[in-house]
C-alpha cells in the first residue's frame, strides 16, 4: 500500500514524442486539417463559380456571336457543382470528394465553355481571349488547397484540353507556339509553387505539431508540480496547504449559499509511543493504512481529507446535521481500529492502534473567520483524547465544556498570574488525636477582570484542557512554599497537583528548583494526586512520582473512591496519606452508606496508608471519625479556607517545638 500511495504522489513524467510513420504523420495532418479544408472547398467553389459567371460579360463583349451558348454552359455547369457540393458537404462526404469535386469543376468548366466557344467567327479576337484558359489551371493548383496529386492532374486535364482545342483552331505556327511555352509554362510553374506550398504546409504543420508536444508536456509537467505542491508525500492526500484552500472554499459556500459543513481533526493516538518503539518507517506505514483507512470510510460522503500534520489528519465534509457528522467521526473511527495494527505500548488494555476525532458543524452564531470552525473543532479533540482516546467528541456550544464562558475564562488564566487574577487560600488539616493542625491546603482562587468569583469547578477544568495548569501549578507551590512554609506559619502545605503536570515534561526539575530558591525543605510538601487515570495507561506518571519522592515530597491520594482506578493506585504507589472523597462521610448517616464507609477505611487501612476524611461539618461525623480511629480531618468544622496572613508567623523555636511534638 505504500507503493500505492507513493505513485499517486510522484512527478508523473509526461509520455514523450511518439515517433510517427510519414504516414501517420500524413494522415494526422490530413485529419488535423479536414475541417478547414472542407470549409474551404465549399467557400472557394462558390467564389469560383461566382466568378466564372462573370466572365459572361467578357463572353458577350469579346464573342458575341457564341455567347448565349456559353453562357448557358456557364451556368449550367455551376448550378451542377454547387448542387454537388452542397450535397457532399451535408452528407459528410469525405473531404477527398469534396476536393474532387472542386478539381472536376475547373475541368469541366474549361471544357464546357471552351466547345462552344471555338466556333465563334471572331477568330482574331477569341486568339487572345484563350490566354484565360491559364485562369482554370492557376485555380487547380494556387486557389484551392487540393492535395497536390489531384491538383496537378486537374491542371493537366485543362492543359490537354487547350492543346487539342489550340492545334484545331489555328494552323499559325508562331501562334500554337508562342500560347504552348505559355501555357506549359504555367502548369509546369503553379504546379512548383503547388507543390511548395504543399510542403511548406506540411512543415508549418510538424513545426505546430512539435510545438504543440512541448506545450502539452510543460502544461502536464505544470500541472504535476501543482499536484506534488499540494499533496502530501507520504500519504498521498491533501496537504495542508491544500486542505487550507479546500477550508476556504467550504467555508465560502456556506456563507454565500448556507450550505452547512463540518471540520474534523483526527488524532492517532499514542502515536509517538509507536513511532519511538516500532521506529519510524513503520511509524510512516502506520499513518499510510490509517490514511487510506479513513478516505474509504469518506465513500458516499461529500467530504475530503487532508494530513493536517504529524499524526494529525482534517477531513472537511457536507452534512445537513450534527447526527450525519456524529455517523461519519463513528465510522471513521471504527475503520482505524478494524484495521488490527498492533500497538504493543499503549497500556491502556488497547492494543491496537486508534484515533481520537473533533467535529465542530457549521452554525450562525460560529463568527465571520473559518479558523473559529477548526478552533472549535480543536477543542473537541482535546476532550475526546481527555476522556479516554478511542472516541468521538463534537462541539456543542451549549455545553459549559465548549460555551463561550469557558472561552473567557481560559484567556483569563492566561493572565491570571501576570495581572493577579489568581491567588491562594489556605484550609487546615488537622490531627484527630491531638486537635493539632498538622498541615494546610493551598487551593487556588480566581476572579474575573471585573473582580467577579469564578468557581474552582469550572476554571480548574479548563485550565487543565488548554494546559494553563501547568504553569499555574508552579505559581501555586512556589507561592505557597513563600508565604506558608518560609514564613514558618505551618509545617506543612499540600498542593493540588493534575495529572497533566506530572506527565509535563521536567516537572520534577522545577520542584527541585522552587525548593532551592526558597530553602524550603521537600518533606514540608505534599502533592495531592487525584486519582482519575489508570496508572498503567500513564508509566510517565509513575516515574515523574519516584523523582518527586527522592526530593523528599509527600504524596497523598485525594478524592479516593471517586475515580475508575481506585485499586490499581493504591497497588503501584505507596501514598503517605490517602484523602477518603467526602461523599463517603456524608452518606455514612445511612446504616448502608456507613457500612459502605466502614469498608472503605478498612480498605485503605489494610494497605498501611494514613487516612484523612474531608468534608468534616458536625461535631457528629467529628465523633464518627474518632472513634472509626482516622488519622486526620479537614472541612468547615475544623476551618475555613483562608488567606497566609491568617496564619501567624512562627519564631524558629515555636517551629522547632512544633516538630518535636510531630
Amino acid at each position: 500500500m505504500n507503493q500505492a500511495f507513493s505513485d499517486q504522489t510522484e512527478l508523473d513524467p509526461v509520455e514523450p514524442h511518439i515517433e510517427r510513420s510519414p504516414e501517420e504523420l500524413r494522415a494526422l495532418y490530413r485529419a488535423r486539417n479536414d475541417s478547414a479544408r472542407r470549409m474551404g472547398a465549399r467557400h472557394g467553389l462558390w467564389i469560383a463559380v461566382s466568378v466564372y459567371l462573370l466572365f459572361a460579360i467578357s463572353d458577350m463583349m469579346l464573342i458575341p456571336d457564341v455567347a448565349p451558348y456559353t453562357i448557358a454552359a456557364r451556368f449550367l455547369i455551376g448550378a451542377l457543382v454547387l448542387t454537388v457540393i452542397e450535397l457532399q458537404y451535408r452528407v459528410r462526404e469525405e473531404t477527398i470528394w469534396l476536393d474532387v469535386t472542386c478539381a472536376l469543376a475547373l475541368v469541366s468548366g474549361y471544357l464546357v465553355w471552351l466547345l462552344p466557344a471555338a466556333e465563334t467567327t471572331y477568330v482574331h479576337t477569341f486568339s487572345y481571349y484563350m490566354i484565360f484558359g491559364s485562369i482554370f489551371m492557376m485555380g487547380a493548383n494556387l486557389f484551392f488547397n487540393l492535395e497536390f496529386s489531384v491538383s496537378v492532374i486537374a491542371s493537366g486535364f485543362i492543359l490537354l484540353i487547350f492543346l487539342f482545342a489550340l492545334f484545331d483552331f489555328s494552323d499559325d505556327w508562331a501562334y500554337r507556339l508562342t500560347m504552348v511555352i505559355f501555357y506549359v509554362s504555367c502548369f509546369t510553374f503553379t504546379s512548383y509553387v503547388n507543390l511548395k506550398l504543399n510542403r511548406e504546409r506540411y512543415n508549418v504543420f510538424l513545426k505546430a505539431l512539435e510545438a504543440e508536444a512541448r506545450q502539452n508536456e510543460a502544461i502536464e509537467r505544470g500541472q504535476a508540480l501543482l499536484r506534488l505542491s499540494r499533496t502530501d508525500s507520504l500519504t498521498g492526500l491533501k496537504n495542508r496547504r491544500a486542505i487550507d484552500e479546500s477550508l476556504r472554499d467550504f467555508w465560502r459556500e456556506w456563507k454565500q449559499s448556507n450550505r452547512n459543513f463540518a471540520a474534523i481533526l483526527i488524532d492517532v493516538d499514542h502515536f509517538k509511543k509507536f513511532n519511538d518503539y516500532y521506529g519510524h518507517q513503520e511509524g510512516d506505514g502506520c499513518l499510510v493504512f490509517v490514511a487510506e483507512a479513513l478516505s474509504n470510510a469518506l465513500n458516499g460522503y461529500e467530504a475530503t481529507i487532508g494530513r493536517y500534520g504529524g499524526e494529525e489528519f482534517l477531513v472537511l465534509a457536507r452534512a445537513r446535521s450534527r447526527k450525519q457528522i456524529a455517523d461519519l467521526c463513528e465510522t471513521m473511527r471504527r475503520a482505524v481500529e478494524d484495521l488490527g495494527l498492533v500497538h504493543e505500548k499503549r497500556h491502556d488494555g488497547v492494543a491496537v492502534v486508534t484515533v481520537s476525532i473533533g467535529g465542530a458543524f457549521t452554525r450562525k452564531q460560529i463568527g465571520t473567520k473559518f479558523e473559529k470552525i477548526i478552533h472549535e473543532a480543536d477543542r473537541a479533540l482535546y476532550l475526546a483524547k481527555a476522556n479516554g482516546r478511542n472516541c468521538v467528541r463534537l462541539f456543542n456550544p451549549n455545553d459549559l465544556e465548549f460555551g463561550e464562558e469557558s472561552e473567557d475564562i481560559a484567556a483569563w488564566l492566561n493572565l491570571a498570574i501576570p495581572q493577579d487574577l489568581v491567588s491562594l487560600v489556605y484550609q487546615p488539616i488537622v490531627d484527630i488525636r491531638t486537635g493539632r493542625m498538622e498541615a494546610v491546603e493551598a487551593l487556588m482562587r480566581l476572579k474575573a477582570p471585573d473582580g467577579s468569583s469564578i468557581s474552582p469547578n469550572l476554571f480548574v477544568p479548563i485550565a487543565e484542557r488548554t494546559g494553563a495548569i501547568v504553569e499555574l501549578g508552579r505559581w501555586v507551590i512556589e507561592t505557597a512554599c513563600r508565604d506558608m512554609l518560609m514564613e514558618n506559619r505551618i509545617e506543612m502545605v499540600t498542593v493540588n497537583v493534575s495529572p497533566i503536570q506530572l506527565r509535563a515534561t521536567g516537572f520534577a526539575a522545577s520542584v527541585a528548583a522552587i525548593l532551592s530558591e526558597t530553602g524550603v525543605s521537600g518533606d514540608r510538601l505534599a502533592f495531592e494526586i487525584t486519582e482519575g487515570l489508570d496508572m498503567e495507561q500513564q508509566p510517565e506518571i509513575g516515574e515523574c512520582i519516584s523523582d518527586l519522592r527522592a526530593l523528599g515530597i509527600n504524596i497523598w491520594l485525594d478524592d479516593f473512591g471517586t475515580g475508575f482506578a481506585s485499586l490499581s493506585w493504591l497497588r503501584l504507589i505507596d501514598f503517605d496519606t490517602v484523602k477518603i472523597d467526602r461523599s463517603f462521610l456524608h452518606d455514612a448517616s445511612m446504616p448502608r452508606g456507613r457500612a459502605m464507609f466502614q469498608d472503605m477505611i478498612s480498605l485503605v487501612r489494610n494497605h498501611g496508608h494514613r487516612i484523612l476524611i474531608e468534608g468534616v461539618e458536625t461535631e457528629e461525623q467529628m465523633a464518627l471519625l474518632r472513634k472509626l480511629g482516622i488519622d486526620k480531618a479537614q472541612g468547615f468544622l475544623v476551618g475555613r479556607p483562608v488567606p497566609a496572613k491568617s496564619y501567624p508567623t512562627r519564631t524558629l523555636a515555636d517551629a522547632s517545638e512544633s516538630r518535636k511534638l510531630a
